[in-house]
């Protein structure tokens, strides 16, 4: 597979799959192919020695059993950088095959096993697919010449003796038949292997690619709707900032046209405005660090704890009960506060609304000596899933942290689902 990009890159360019190289066996797979060719080794030995105890060889007059030992060693060796050097492997053993048999070997069910191994490694781990298809055909094509000739060596030699033959068909075409078709399938079976092998590893690049691609789409979108909640707040705090200058404004032209002739009117006046400047000063503070956006800014006036009322009603012509219970020592909060505190019931509302599949929710606000607490909760199914609306969650969270205030979610212990924002409402005091 080829190497991907940082995680903020926004796209990655998708190979031509027709093309694709499978990439090299990691280090646990070159480990584990050391395993295996000690694993073949062993097997190797114990089966040359248990046929040579037996004496059951293939071949007449057979080599001794160190010169067998010798073959079986020289034909597993390879193996072990199969997957590095497929290509080279399956040449080799290829050709320690043939000469084995030509030696006479006592035995051909271990190294044929070597064999379909080597074979199917080809097939399955060579990058040049031409390279693979061709030289497998013809490590295949030799292997039926080398098979012909020894039959035709067979039939011209002395005839074998078919003591219990009772079939209908020759038995010594029978023979040569049963070789042919037990061949066709071991050589047919370990090309068909390697192929599958090979486009399963293809299929897993593309499943990876893909699963790669789809974390980088998805950490664009957040990124991006993060950014555009933020915008939003910059655009709702710009407007509850210029407001308060506004204010500063008309209260400083009033108290110098009153100064020498009401200075307690001007007085009171000035006051207005160191106070109005304490709560800009923090709304400032909110403000900074929040992206601002070029768009225009809504010209409607920002929303206020007064305006719940309203997302109330929506809520109930959507079908869905509410209830709001006000507590403590009701006051007025900076305008900022007011306007998160709105958004957040805004966004829970609708989440509830859109997915929760609740009946009825209870919204409650507390005021709390130093702060306005909220608290949503619903007796839906218990997960409520983002929305278009601020990004969900993570625009809540980006909101009430503007303020230095926080936020807990998350299903509550009976049913349904339970949003609490706590949002600072102390003002700057004066040093």
């Amino acid at each position: 597979m080829p190497h991907l990009p940082g995680r903020y890159l926004d796209r990655v360019e998708e190979p031509v799959w027709n093309e694709w190289r499978r990439p090299g066996p990691t280090p646990a797979q070159r480990r584990r192919d050391i395993g295996i060719a000690v694993i073949v080794l062993l097997c190797a030995v114990e089966v040359t020695a248990l046929v040579n105890s037996v004496g059951a060889y293939v071949f007449q007059d057979p080599p001794g059993l160190a010169v067998q030992l010798a073959w079986v060693v020289a034909l597993s060796v390879p193996l072990v950088v199969r997957r590095r050097y497929p290509l080279a492997v399956m040449l080799v053993v290829s050709a320690l095959f043939i000469a084995a048999q030509a030696n006479k070997s006592g035995d051909t069910l271990v190294p044929s096993a070597i064999l379909f191994l080597a074979i199917f490694t080809v097939g399955a781990w060579e990058k040049n697919r031409l390279v693979a298809r061709w030289s497998r055909i013809g490590v295949i094509a030799a292997m039926f010449l080398w098979l012909g000739f020894s039959l035709v060596r067979a039939l011209l030699g002395p005839k074998g003796e078919f003591e219990n033959a009772a079939g209908p068909i020759d038995p010594v075409l029978a023979s040569v038949l049963y070789g042919l078709e037990f061949n066709l399938f071991f050589f047919l079976f370990a090309y068909v292997v390697g192929e599958m092998a090979w486009a399963g590893a293809r299929r897993r690049a593309q499943l990876e690619f893909q699963a790669e691609e789809l974390r980088l789409s998805q950490e664009q979108n957040t990124r991006g709707a993060i950014a555009a909640e933020r915008m939003r707040i910059a655009r709702d705090l710009h407007d509850v900032v210029a407001h308060h200058v506004s204010v500063m404004g008309i209260q400083a032209g009033a108290a110098r046209r009153v100064l020498d002739s009401d200075p307690a009117l001007a007085r009171d006046a000035l006051q207005t405005v160191e106070q109005t400047a304490r709560t800009a000063i923090s709304e400032l503070r909110g403000l900074l660090g929040v992206l601002r956006a070029d768009a225009d800014t809504d010209l409607k006036a920002s929303p206020n704890l007064d305006d719940l009322t309203e997302l109330f009603d929506n809520a109930r012509a959507a079908g869905l009960k509410v209830s709001h219970g006000v507590y403590g020592d009701v006051r007025d909060v900076p305008s900022g506060v007011a306007l998160s505190a709105y958004r957040v019931v805004q966004e829970a509302l609708t989440n509830v609304v859109k997915h929760a599949d609740a009946q009825h929710v209870d919204v409650r606000m507390r005021y709390l000596d130093s702060a306005l607490e909220l608290e949503i909760a619903d007796d839906g199914r218990g997960r409520v899933a983002t929305t278009n609306s601020g990004f969900g969650l993570v625009g809540m969270r980006e909101r009430l942290a503007v303020h230095g205030g926080s936020l807990e979610v998350g299903p509550r212990r009976e049913a349904g689902y339970l949003v609490r924002a706590s949002l600072p409402t102390a003002t700057e005091e004066k040093a």
